[in-house]
Protein backbone atom coordinates (compact mmCIF):
# COMPACT_ATOMS: atom_id res chain seq x y z
CA UNK A 1 0.00 0.00 0.00
CA UNK A 2 1.29 2.91 -1.09
CA UNK A 3 2.30 6.10 1.29
CA UNK A 4 0.62 9.52 1.22
CA UNK A 5 2.85 12.28 0.26
CA UNK A 6 3.21 16.04 1.84
CA UNK A 7 1.62 16.97 4.87
CA UNK A 8 -1.87 17.08 4.30
CA UNK A 9 -4.14 14.99 6.69
CA UNK A 10 -3.99 11.48 6.65
CA UNK A 11 -5.96 9.76 3.68
CA UNK A 12 -5.71 12.78 1.52
CA UNK A 13 -3.98 12.95 -1.61
CA UNK A 14 -1.97 16.14 -1.94
CA UNK A 15 -1.47 17.40 -5.96
CA UNK A 16 1.25 17.02 -7.74
CA UNK A 17 3.25 20.31 -9.01
CA UNK A 18 2.09 21.25 -12.53
CA UNK A 19 5.32 20.71 -14.18
CA UNK A 20 5.12 24.27 -16.60
CA UNK A 21 4.22 27.97 -14.86
CA UNK A 22 0.72 29.15 -16.54
CA UNK A 23 0.21 30.73 -19.40
CA UNK A 24 0.81 34.15 -19.59
CA UNK A 25 -2.14 36.76 -19.97
CA UNK A 26 -2.90 36.88 -23.75
CA UNK A 27 -0.86 33.66 -24.57
CA UNK A 28 -2.59 30.74 -26.24
CA UNK A 29 -1.93 27.32 -24.22
CA UNK A 30 0.65 25.16 -24.93
CA UNK A 31 0.55 23.02 -27.66
CA UNK A 32 -0.12 19.67 -26.97
CA UNK A 33 3.32 17.26 -26.38
CA UNK A 34 4.77 20.36 -24.34
CA UNK A 35 5.54 22.32 -27.58
CA UNK A 36 5.86 25.97 -27.92
CA UNK A 37 3.03 28.34 -27.07
CA UNK A 38 1.51 30.46 -29.91
CA UNK A 39 0.80 34.04 -28.92
CA UNK A 40 -3.03 35.57 -29.36
CA UNK A 41 -3.51 37.58 -32.77
CA UNK A 42 -4.75 41.12 -31.52
CA UNK A 43 -6.50 43.17 -33.79
CA UNK A 44 -4.81 45.99 -35.23
CA UNK A 45 -5.88 49.85 -36.02
CA UNK A 46 -5.49 49.60 -39.83
CA UNK A 47 -7.96 46.40 -39.93
CA UNK A 48 -9.99 48.28 -37.25
CA UNK A 49 -10.57 51.73 -39.22
CA UNK A 50 -11.08 49.17 -42.31
CA UNK A 51 -14.21 47.32 -40.41
CA UNK A 52 -15.71 50.68 -39.54
CA UNK A 53 -15.27 52.03 -43.06
CA UNK A 54 -16.57 48.94 -44.54
CA UNK A 55 -19.85 48.60 -41.70
CA UNK A 56 -20.07 52.75 -42.99
CA UNK A 57 -20.22 51.79 -46.58
CA UNK A 58 -22.57 48.85 -45.81
CA UNK A 59 -24.71 50.97 -43.75
CA UNK A 60 -25.16 53.48 -46.84
CA UNK A 61 -25.57 51.55 -49.21
CA UNK A 62 -29.10 51.47 -48.21
CA UNK A 63 -31.74 54.17 -48.78
CA UNK A 64 -31.92 54.56 -45.10
CA UNK A 65 -28.66 55.06 -44.21
CA UNK A 66 -28.39 57.66 -47.03
CA UNK A 67 -30.92 59.51 -45.48
CA UNK A 68 -29.25 59.66 -42.39
CA UNK A 69 -25.88 60.48 -43.61
CA UNK A 70 -27.48 63.37 -45.22
CA UNK A 71 -28.94 64.27 -41.87
CA UNK A 72 -25.99 64.28 -40.19
CA UNK A 73 -23.79 66.40 -42.69
CA UNK A 74 -27.39 68.78 -43.18
CA UNK A 75 -26.97 69.54 -39.16
CA UNK A 76 -23.68 69.99 -38.84
CA UNK A 77 -23.55 72.83 -41.38
CA UNK A 78 -26.52 74.30 -40.44
CA UNK A 79 -25.52 74.76 -36.90
CA UNK A 80 -21.75 75.52 -38.02
CA UNK A 81 -23.26 78.28 -39.84
CA UNK A 82 -25.30 79.61 -37.28
CA UNK A 83 -22.54 79.61 -34.83
CA UNK A 84 -19.83 80.82 -37.21
CA UNK A 85 -22.59 83.96 -38.39
CA UNK A 86 -23.21 84.30 -34.75
CA UNK A 87 -19.07 85.03 -33.39
CA UNK A 88 -18.28 86.91 -36.40
CA UNK A 89 -21.11 89.75 -36.13
CA UNK A 90 -20.52 89.63 -32.30
CA UNK A 91 -16.74 90.04 -32.74
CA UNK A 92 -17.95 92.98 -35.06
CA UNK A 93 -20.63 94.61 -32.51
CA UNK A 94 -17.55 94.55 -29.99
CA UNK A 95 -16.19 96.68 -31.93
CA UNK A 96 -18.66 98.53 -32.90
CA UNK A 97 -19.07 99.52 -29.57
CA UNK A 98 -15.24 100.26 -28.78
CA UNK A 99 -15.70 102.73 -31.39
CA UNK A 100 -18.73 104.21 -29.60
CA UNK A 101 -17.84 104.24 -26.29
CA UNK A 102 -13.85 103.86 -26.12
CA UNK A 103 -11.58 104.99 -28.72
CA UNK A 104 -13.49 107.74 -30.54
CA UNK A 105 -14.01 109.24 -26.53
CA UNK A 106 -10.40 108.28 -25.64
CA UNK A 107 -9.25 110.26 -29.61
CA UNK A 108 -11.55 113.42 -28.57
CA UNK A 109 -10.44 113.53 -24.98
CA UNK A 110 -6.75 113.04 -26.26
CA UNK A 111 -7.19 116.04 -28.16
CA UNK A 112 -9.13 118.15 -25.66
CA UNK A 113 -5.72 117.28 -23.55
CA UNK A 114 -3.53 118.80 -26.52
CA UNK A 115 -6.12 121.42 -26.78
CA UNK A 116 -6.40 122.54 -23.04
CA UNK A 117 -2.63 122.73 -22.45
CA UNK A 118 -2.26 125.05 -25.59
CA UNK A 119 -5.43 127.33 -24.19
CA UNK A 120 -3.81 127.47 -20.45
CA UNK A 121 -0.38 128.69 -22.29
CA UNK A 122 -2.49 131.28 -24.25
CA UNK A 123 -4.50 132.07 -20.86
CA UNK A 124 -1.31 132.56 -18.86
CA UNK A 125 0.36 134.89 -20.89
CA UNK A 126 -2.85 136.77 -21.82
CA UNK A 127 -3.11 137.17 -17.75
CA UNK A 128 0.42 138.21 -17.44
CA UNK A 129 0.22 140.68 -19.75
CA UNK A 130 -2.89 142.03 -18.18
CA UNK A 131 -0.99 141.92 -14.73
CA UNK A 132 -2.99 143.52 -11.96
CA UNK A 133 -6.11 144.58 -14.44
CA UNK A 134 -6.36 140.82 -15.25
CA UNK A 135 -9.83 139.97 -15.38
CA UNK A 136 -11.50 137.34 -13.39
CA UNK A 137 -12.70 135.64 -16.64
CA UNK A 138 -9.29 135.03 -17.81
CA UNK A 139 -7.49 133.48 -14.47
CA UNK A 140 -10.81 131.31 -14.56
CA UNK A 141 -10.14 129.92 -17.89
CA UNK A 142 -6.69 129.16 -17.30
CA UNK A 143 -7.58 127.17 -13.81
CA UNK A 144 -10.59 125.49 -16.14
CA UNK A 145 -7.60 124.53 -18.72
CA UNK A 146 -5.62 123.33 -16.32
CA UNK A 147 -8.31 121.38 -14.24
CA UNK A 148 -9.69 119.76 -17.63
CA UNK A 149 -6.59 118.37 -18.78
CA UNK A 150 -5.28 117.37 -15.13
CA UNK A 151 -9.15 115.01 -15.19
CA UNK A 152 -8.83 113.58 -18.44
CA UNK A 153 -5.20 112.28 -18.37
CA UNK A 154 -6.22 111.05 -14.95
CA UNK A 155 -9.16 109.67 -16.98
CA UNK A 156 -7.26 108.03 -19.84
CA UNK A 157 -4.80 106.11 -17.69
CA UNK A 158 -7.48 104.70 -15.58
CA UNK A 159 -9.29 103.24 -19.15
CA UNK A 160 -5.72 102.10 -21.13
CA UNK A 161 -4.00 99.13 -20.20
CA UNK A 162 -0.85 99.06 -18.61
CA UNK A 163 0.72 97.76 -22.44
CA UNK A 164 -0.53 100.56 -24.01
CA UNK A 165 1.53 103.14 -26.25
CA UNK A 166 -0.54 105.73 -24.29
CA UNK A 167 0.45 105.01 -21.01
CA UNK A 168 3.94 106.33 -21.33
CA UNK A 169 2.37 109.77 -23.01
CA UNK A 170 0.13 109.57 -19.99
CA UNK A 171 2.95 109.48 -17.82
CA UNK A 172 5.01 111.77 -18.60
CA UNK A 173 1.83 114.72 -18.62
CA UNK A 174 0.73 113.70 -15.43
CA UNK A 175 4.15 114.38 -14.21
CA UNK A 176 5.01 117.62 -15.99
CA UNK A 177 1.52 119.18 -15.70
CA UNK A 178 2.53 120.82 -11.95
CA UNK A 179 5.63 121.36 -12.92
CA UNK A 180 4.53 123.93 -15.77
CA UNK A 181 1.26 125.02 -13.38
CA UNK A 182 4.13 125.54 -10.47
CA UNK A 183 6.56 128.32 -12.69
CA UNK A 184 3.71 129.90 -13.87
CA UNK A 185 2.58 130.84 -10.36
CA UNK A 186 6.02 131.89 -9.99
CA UNK A 187 5.83 133.92 -12.67
CA UNK A 188 2.37 135.74 -11.54
CA UNK A 189 3.63 136.41 -7.99
CA UNK A 190 6.44 138.04 -9.36
CA UNK A 191 4.71 139.73 -11.75
CA UNK A 192 2.06 141.23 -9.36
CA UNK A 193 4.79 142.77 -7.47
CA UNK A 194 6.31 144.21 -10.49
CA UNK A 195 9.87 141.59 -10.53
CA UNK A 196 11.15 141.48 -14.14
CA UNK A 197 11.87 137.83 -13.20
CA UNK A 198 8.66 137.13 -13.71
CA UNK A 199 8.81 137.18 -17.54
CA UNK A 200 11.50 134.68 -17.56
CA UNK A 201 9.85 132.30 -15.66
CA UNK A 202 6.74 132.89 -18.05
CA UNK A 203 8.79 132.34 -20.88
CA UNK A 204 10.65 129.26 -19.72
CA UNK A 205 7.51 127.79 -18.26
CA UNK A 206 6.15 127.83 -21.84
CA UNK A 207 9.31 126.66 -23.26
CA UNK A 208 8.48 123.86 -21.33
CA UNK A 209 4.58 123.50 -22.47
CA UNK A 210 6.11 124.19 -26.40
CA UNK A 211 8.92 121.42 -25.60
CA UNK A 212 7.12 119.10 -23.72
CA UNK A 213 3.71 118.89 -22.75
CA UNK A 214 2.25 119.92 -25.96
CA UNK A 215 4.92 117.18 -28.44
CA UNK A 216 3.58 114.93 -25.61
CA UNK A 217 -0.02 115.11 -25.72
CA UNK A 218 0.19 115.45 -29.34
CA UNK A 219 1.97 111.83 -29.38
CA UNK A 220 -0.80 110.95 -27.05
CA UNK A 221 -3.29 111.89 -29.83
CA UNK A 222 -2.03 109.97 -32.52
CA UNK A 223 -1.94 106.77 -30.64
CA UNK A 224 -5.70 107.36 -29.69
CA UNK A 225 -6.41 107.95 -33.63
CA UNK A 226 -4.76 104.99 -34.34
CA UNK A 227 -6.57 102.82 -32.14
CA UNK A 228 -9.93 104.49 -33.10
CA UNK A 229 -8.71 103.57 -36.89
CA UNK A 230 -8.15 99.76 -36.19
CA UNK A 231 -11.60 99.50 -34.45
CA UNK A 232 -13.15 100.62 -37.28
CA UNK A 233 -11.25 98.48 -39.23
CA UNK A 234 -12.11 95.40 -36.89
CA UNK A 235 -15.80 96.96 -36.97
CA UNK A 236 -16.27 97.12 -40.94
CA UNK A 237 -14.63 94.19 -41.63
CA UNK A 238 -16.81 91.87 -44.14
CA UNK A 239 -17.58 88.37 -42.41
CA UNK A 240 -16.41 86.41 -45.44
CA UNK A 241 -16.28 82.98 -43.71
CA UNK A 242 -19.86 82.94 -42.73
CA UNK A 243 -20.68 84.11 -46.58
CA UNK A 244 -19.09 81.18 -47.35
CA UNK A 245 -20.41 79.06 -45.59
CA UNK A 246 -23.92 80.24 -45.79
CA UNK A 247 -23.34 79.24 -49.87
CA UNK A 248 -22.27 75.80 -48.86
CA UNK A 249 -24.99 75.17 -46.60
CA UNK A 250 -27.70 76.45 -49.02
CA UNK A 251 -25.89 74.43 -51.62
CA UNK A 252 -25.90 71.04 -49.57
CA UNK A 253 -29.84 71.49 -49.15
CA UNK A 254 -30.70 72.27 -52.18
CA UNK A 255 -28.55 68.87 -53.41
CA UNK A 256 -30.75 66.94 -50.84
CA UNK A 257 -33.48 68.06 -52.12
CA UNK A 258 -32.47 67.24 -55.77
CA UNK A 259 -31.65 63.41 -54.93
CA UNK A 260 -35.29 62.93 -52.83
CA UNK A 261 -36.95 64.22 -55.11
CA UNK A 262 -35.20 62.02 -57.80
CA UNK A 263 -35.89 58.87 -55.92
CA UNK A 264 -39.14 59.77 -54.39
CA UNK A 265 -40.79 61.79 -56.85
CA UNK A 266 -42.12 63.93 -54.55
CA UNK A 267 -41.13 67.77 -55.36
CA UNK A 268 -41.10 69.17 -51.79
CA UNK A 269 -40.32 68.08 -48.52
CA UNK A 270 -41.65 70.72 -45.84
CA UNK A 271 -38.85 70.23 -43.47
CA UNK A 272 -35.46 70.61 -45.89
CA UNK A 273 -37.45 73.80 -47.21
CA UNK A 274 -37.96 75.08 -43.77
CA UNK A 275 -34.52 74.56 -42.89
CA UNK A 276 -33.35 76.63 -46.95
CA UNK A 277 -35.75 80.01 -45.78
CA UNK A 278 -33.90 79.87 -42.24
CA UNK A 279 -30.56 79.47 -43.52
CA UNK A 280 -31.54 81.96 -46.78
CA UNK A 281 -33.05 84.59 -44.06
CA UNK A 282 -30.12 84.44 -41.73
CA UNK A 283 -27.67 84.94 -45.12
CA UNK A 284 -30.44 87.97 -45.62
CA UNK A 285 -29.86 89.15 -42.02
CA UNK A 286 -26.41 88.99 -42.55
CA UNK A 287 -25.96 91.34 -45.84
CA UNK A 288 -28.33 94.06 -44.95
CA UNK A 289 -26.77 94.19 -41.31
CA UNK A 290 -23.46 94.33 -42.96
CA UNK A 291 -24.22 97.07 -45.55
CA UNK A 292 -26.40 99.70 -42.77
CA UNK A 293 -24.02 99.27 -39.83
CA UNK A 294 -20.79 99.38 -42.64
CA UNK A 295 -22.40 102.60 -43.98
CA UNK A 296 -23.43 104.04 -40.21
CA UNK A 297 -19.95 103.29 -39.69
CA UNK A 298 -18.65 105.27 -42.56
CA UNK A 299 -20.83 107.82 -42.28
CA UNK A 300 -19.97 108.30 -38.57
CA UNK A 301 -16.00 108.72 -39.77
CA UNK A 302 -16.74 110.68 -42.58
CA UNK A 303 -18.49 113.38 -40.82
CA UNK A 304 -17.32 113.10 -37.18
CA UNK A 305 -13.87 111.41 -36.21
CA UNK A 306 -12.24 112.19 -39.42
CA UNK A 307 -13.31 116.25 -39.58
CA UNK A 308 -12.91 116.34 -35.63
CA UNK A 309 -9.15 115.36 -36.04
CA UNK A 310 -8.60 117.74 -38.71
CA UNK A 311 -10.41 120.66 -36.61
CA UNK A 312 -8.56 119.87 -33.79
CA UNK A 313 -5.12 120.53 -35.32
CA UNK A 314 -6.48 123.47 -36.85
CA UNK A 315 -7.56 124.73 -33.14
CA UNK A 316 -4.14 123.70 -31.89
CA UNK A 317 -2.23 125.98 -34.46
CA UNK A 318 -4.78 129.23 -33.54
CA UNK A 319 -3.73 128.74 -30.05
CA UNK A 320 -0.06 128.39 -31.06
CA UNK A 321 -0.33 131.44 -33.04
CA UNK A 322 -1.74 133.25 -29.98
CA UNK A 323 0.57 132.14 -27.72
CA UNK A 324 3.45 133.54 -29.60
CA UNK A 325 1.71 136.84 -30.05
CA UNK A 326 1.67 137.02 -26.66
CA UNK A 327 5.19 135.53 -26.05
CA UNK A 328 6.46 138.61 -28.31
CA UNK A 329 4.78 141.16 -26.29
CA UNK A 330 6.15 139.57 -22.83
CA UNK A 331 9.70 139.43 -24.23
CA UNK A 332 9.24 143.22 -25.06
CA UNK A 333 10.27 142.60 -28.79
CA UNK A 334 13.88 141.57 -27.40
CA UNK A 335 14.00 138.50 -29.73
CA UNK A 336 12.67 137.32 -33.17
CA UNK A 337 11.85 133.26 -31.74
CA UNK A 338 8.54 134.85 -31.01
CA UNK A 339 7.44 136.00 -34.28
CA UNK A 340 9.04 133.25 -35.94
CA UNK A 341 6.72 130.77 -34.08
CA UNK A 342 4.03 133.32 -35.10
CA UNK A 343 4.96 132.94 -38.96
CA UNK A 344 5.01 129.24 -38.23
CA UNK A 345 1.58 128.73 -36.93
CA UNK A 346 -0.14 130.86 -39.61
CA UNK A 347 1.40 129.33 -42.36
CA UNK A 348 0.47 125.89 -40.73
CA UNK A 349 -3.08 127.61 -40.36
CA UNK A 350 -2.77 128.78 -44.03
CA UNK A 351 -2.35 131.84 -45.88
CA UNK A 352 -5.56 131.82 -48.13
CA UNK A 353 -7.08 135.50 -47.75
CA UNK A 354 -11.09 135.56 -47.35
CA UNK A 355 -11.36 131.78 -47.11
CA UNK A 356 -14.64 131.71 -45.70
CA UNK A 357 -15.60 133.47 -49.43
CA UNK A 358 -13.52 130.73 -51.73
CA UNK A 359 -15.25 128.22 -53.79
CA UNK A 360 -14.60 124.89 -54.09
CA UNK A 361 -11.60 125.03 -57.11
CA UNK A 362 -9.83 127.50 -54.51
CA UNK A 363 -10.61 125.41 -51.01
CA UNK A 364 -9.23 122.19 -52.83
CA UNK A 365 -6.11 124.15 -53.66
CA UNK A 366 -5.76 125.74 -50.69
CA UNK A 367 -2.88 124.47 -48.28
CA UNK A 368 -3.17 124.43 -44.49
CA UNK A 369 -5.48 123.05 -41.60
CA UNK A 370 -7.87 125.59 -41.66
CA UNK A 371 -8.53 125.03 -45.11
CA UNK A 372 -8.65 121.44 -44.18
CA UNK A 373 -10.90 121.43 -41.34
CA UNK A 374 -13.20 123.63 -43.76
CA UNK A 375 -12.89 121.22 -46.89
CA UNK A 376 -13.99 117.97 -44.85
CA UNK A 377 -16.35 119.49 -42.04
CA UNK A 378 -20.22 118.92 -42.83
CA UNK A 379 -23.31 120.65 -42.80
CA UNK A 380 -23.74 123.16 -39.95
CA UNK A 381 -20.47 122.33 -38.85
CA UNK A 382 -18.87 123.77 -42.36
CA UNK A 383 -20.55 127.32 -41.73
CA UNK A 384 -19.30 127.49 -38.43
CA UNK A 385 -15.67 126.80 -39.98
CA UNK A 386 -16.60 129.56 -42.30
CA UNK A 387 -17.26 131.56 -39.40
CA UNK A 388 -13.80 131.24 -38.21
CA UNK A 389 -12.20 131.78 -41.17
CA UNK A 390 -13.53 135.04 -41.15
CA UNK A 391 -12.52 135.82 -37.65
CA UNK A 392 -9.26 134.92 -38.18
CA UNK A 393 -8.79 137.27 -41.24
CA UNK A 394 -9.49 140.12 -38.43
CA UNK A 395 -7.22 139.03 -36.15
CA UNK A 396 -4.39 138.83 -38.91
CA UNK A 397 -4.74 142.16 -39.59
CA UNK A 398 -5.09 143.83 -36.35
CA UNK A 399 -1.91 141.71 -35.91
CA UNK A 400 -0.41 142.99 -38.49
CA UNK A 401 -1.75 147.22 -37.34
CA UNK A 402 0.02 146.28 -33.18
CA UNK A 403 3.20 144.93 -35.03
CA UNK A 404 3.34 148.27 -37.23
CA UNK A 405 3.06 150.43 -33.67
CA UNK A 406 5.56 147.97 -32.08
CA UNK A 407 7.93 148.12 -35.05
CA UNK A 408 7.61 151.67 -36.93
CA UNK A 409 6.39 153.90 -33.95
CA UNK A 410 8.00 152.05 -31.22
CA UNK A 411 5.21 152.17 -29.21
CA UNK A 412 4.52 149.27 -27.30
CA UNK A 413 1.95 150.07 -25.03
CA UNK A 414 -0.44 151.23 -28.18
CA UNK A 415 0.90 147.79 -29.42
CA UNK A 416 -0.09 146.00 -25.75
CA UNK A 417 -3.36 147.89 -26.23
CA UNK A 418 -3.86 146.73 -29.95
CA UNK A 419 -3.32 142.87 -28.78
CA UNK A 420 -5.50 142.86 -25.34
CA UNK A 421 -7.01 144.95 -23.05
CA UNK A 422 -8.89 144.59 -20.32
CA UNK A 423 -11.83 147.36 -21.41
CA UNK A 424 -11.64 146.95 -25.25
CA UNK A 425 -13.82 143.76 -25.71
CA UNK A 426 -14.13 143.66 -29.41
CA UNK A 427 -11.59 145.78 -30.92
CA UNK A 428 -8.41 143.72 -30.28
CA UNK A 429 -6.53 141.22 -31.71
CA UNK A 430 -7.64 139.14 -28.67
CA UNK A 431 -11.00 139.48 -29.19
CA UNK A 432 -10.95 138.34 -33.00
CA UNK A 433 -8.61 135.13 -31.64
CA UNK A 434 -12.00 134.80 -28.73
CA UNK A 435 -13.93 134.47 -31.93
CA UNK A 436 -12.15 132.68 -33.90
CA UNK A 437 -12.05 130.42 -31.04
CA UNK A 438 -15.23 130.19 -30.30
CA UNK A 439 -16.52 129.89 -33.69
CA UNK A 440 -14.09 126.34 -34.15
CA UNK A 441 -15.47 124.95 -30.68
CA UNK A 442 -19.29 125.26 -32.24
CA UNK A 443 -18.08 123.18 -35.09
CA UNK A 444 -16.43 120.88 -33.00
CA UNK A 445 -19.67 120.35 -31.17
CA UNK A 446 -21.34 119.60 -34.42
CA UNK A 447 -19.23 117.25 -35.81
CA UNK A 448 -19.09 115.54 -32.17
CA UNK A 449 -23.35 115.03 -32.81
CA UNK A 450 -22.78 113.98 -36.26
CA UNK A 451 -20.90 111.34 -35.16
CA UNK A 452 -22.80 110.14 -32.44
CA UNK A 453 -25.96 109.80 -34.05
CA UNK A 454 -24.45 107.86 -36.89
CA UNK A 455 -22.53 105.70 -34.92
CA UNK A 456 -25.06 104.79 -32.14
CA UNK A 457 -26.59 101.96 -32.14
CA UNK A 458 -24.72 99.65 -34.33
CA UNK A 459 -23.66 97.23 -31.93
CA UNK A 460 -26.90 96.69 -31.00
CA UNK A 461 -27.42 95.93 -34.25
CA UNK A 462 -24.96 93.84 -35.21
CA UNK A 463 -25.46 91.49 -31.92
CA UNK A 464 -29.33 91.56 -32.78
CA UNK A 465 -27.99 89.96 -36.09
CA UNK A 466 -25.41 87.62 -34.27
CA UNK A 467 -28.78 86.37 -31.98
CA UNK A 468 -30.93 86.15 -34.93
CA UNK A 469 -28.39 84.07 -36.78
CA UNK A 470 -27.58 81.81 -33.86
CA UNK A 471 -31.45 80.95 -33.44
CA UNK A 472 -31.92 80.30 -37.23
CA UNK A 473 -29.00 78.05 -37.40
CA UNK A 474 -30.43 75.82 -34.82
CA UNK A 475 -34.21 76.01 -36.39
CA UNK A 476 -32.24 74.75 -39.37
CA UNK A 477 -31.24 72.13 -37.90
CA UNK A 478 -34.66 70.44 -36.21
CA UNK A 479 -36.46 71.37 -39.55
CA UNK A 480 -33.82 69.20 -41.76
CA UNK A 481 -33.88 66.35 -39.22
CA UNK A 482 -37.87 66.57 -39.32
CA UNK A 483 -37.96 66.86 -42.65
CA UNK A 484 -35.43 63.25 -43.23
CA UNK A 485 -36.98 61.45 -40.40
CA UNK A 486 -40.03 61.66 -42.14
CA UNK A 487 -38.36 59.71 -45.03
CA UNK A 488 -36.73 57.87 -42.68
CA UNK A 489 -40.94 56.71 -41.55
CA UNK A 490 -41.57 55.58 -44.60
CA UNK A 491 -38.99 52.88 -44.53
CA UNK A 492 -39.97 50.97 -41.17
Amino acid sequence: MATPVGNGPAGAAVPARPSSPPAAPGTAPAAPGGGPRIPAQRSRPGTAAAGLMARLARSTSTAPGRLRLAGVLLTVLTVAFGALTAWQLETRAQAADRVVSYSQPLSRDAAEIQRSLADAATTSASGFLLAGAEPDAVRKRYELDLATAARLISEAAARTTATSPAQGSLSTLNQQLPVYAGLVESARADNRQGIPLGGAYLRYASEQIQTVLLPTAAQLAAAEDKELARDYADAKSVPWAAFGLAVLTLAALAWVQVLLCRRTNRVFNIGLLAATAAVLAGSLWLAVTGLTTGSALDRSDRQGATPLRALNAARVDVLSARLAENLHLVARGSTGKYRDQWTAATDNLGTTENLAAAGADQLAAAKGSLPEALRLAPGAAAESVRDAAKDYDTWRLRHTGAGKLEQDNADYQGALNATVSATDTTGTADAAFSLTDQALAKAADAEQQQFDSAAEGTGRDLRTAAGAAAVLGLLAAVAALRGLGRRLAEYR
